[in-house]
C-alpha cells in the first residue's frame, strides 16, 4: 500500500441539533487537497436520519459512533468533533482505537455555560424551550458566516428539548468536580496511548482552563482561530488543511 493509502480516514462530528451537512464545505476542500482520504459524516444519534433514542449519554453516543465506524470498515480513524461532537470525540478516543482527536471550539468543562444551562433547565422541560436554545444560537456568531454557511446553520438543524437535555444530561445530573474527573480520565487515556489531540479554539483560552487542560494532557497542541464558534464553516479551507496533514 502507498503512504496515502495507509492513512487514517476521518470521522467527522457535528454539533447539538445540527447533522452531518454541518461538513459539506470542509468536504469539498478536502475533496481538492487530499481526494484519496476516506472521510465518515455520521449524524449522532436523535440526529439527521439516526434514529431517536431514549437517553444520550456520551458513552452511549460514542458506542453508536462506534458502531458507524465498524460499519464502514474503519479501523483506527482521526476522530474530528465540533462543539458537544468534541465531547463526543473525546469520549471516544478514550475507549476506542484512533490515529488522532481534532477538537473543534469546545471546552470540556461545563464552566459557565453549564450553570446557564442547570438554571434553564425549569424552561428547558416546558414549553419556553426554544427561548432557551434561540438564545444561545444568538451569541454563536452566525452572522458573521458566509451566506452558504448562515444557510446551512439555519436549515440543517432540528433543535428539540429531548436532543438538549439528553446531550446536555451530564451538566444536568452530575457536579462539575464529576464531570471534570471524567473528562480528565478521558484525556489521560488519550495521552497514555500517544494519540495527537488537537484543540482548535476561536479565541485564547482562559489561563485556568489550558493548565487543566495541559495538566490532563501535556502534548495538546492548541490552536488559536478566530473567529466564532463554527470553524469549519468560517474557514472551511483552514479547516481542510489542518484535516489534511492529521
Amino acid at each position: 500500500m502507498t503512504d496515502d493509502e495507509n492513512r487514517p480516514p476521518l470521522v467527522l462530528l457535528h454539533g447539538l441539533t445540527f447533522d452531518r451537512r454541518q461538513w459539506d464545505p470542509a468536504r469539498r476542500e478536502l475533496a481538492v487537497l487530499d481526494p484519496a482520504r476516506q472521510i465518515l459524516t455520521p449524524d449522532l444519534p436523535g440526529h439527521g436520519e439516526s434514529p431517536r433514542r431514549a437517553s444520550y449519554t456520551m458513552a452511549e453516543v460514542a458506542e453508536a459512533v462506534h458502531d458507524q465506524v465498524t460499519a464502514a470498515g474503519f479501523a483506527q480513524p482521526v476522530v474530528v468533533g465540533h462543539s458537544v461532537g468534541a465531547v463526543v470525540a473525546t469520549t471516544y478516543a478514550a475507549r476506542y482505537p484512533v490515529r488522532g482527536v481534532v477538537n473543534l471550539d469546545q471546552i470540556l468543562l461545563p464552566g459557565p455555560f453549564g450553570a446557564v444551562v442547570r438554571q434553564a433547565e425549569p424552561a428547558l422541560r416546558g414549553p419556553d424551550w426554544r427561548r432557551v436554545w434561540d438564545g444561545l444560537v444568538a451569541g454563536m456568531g452566525i452572522e458573521a458566516l458566509p451566506a452558504e454557511a448562515r444557510e446551512i446553520v439555519t436549515t440543517a438543524t432540528e433543535p428539540r428539548p429531548d436532543l438538549l437535555l439528553g446531550y446536555w444530561g451530564e451538566i444536568l445530573s452530575e457536579t462539575d468536580e464529576d464531570i471534570a474527573d471524567e473528562r480528565y480520565r478521558a484525556l489521560r487515556a488519550i495521552g497514555e496511548r500517544n494519540i495527537p489531540y488537537r484543540w482548535v479554539t476561536s479565541s485564547e483560552p482562559p489561563p485556568r482552563y489550558l493548565a487543566w487542560l495541559r495538566d490532563a494532557l501535556p502534548e495538546v497542541v492548541v490552536t488559536v482561530l478566530p473567529g466564532g464558534h463554527f470553524p469549519h464553516l468560517a474557514e472551511p479551507a483552514t479547516i481542510a488543511r489542518l484535516l489534511a496533514v492529521s
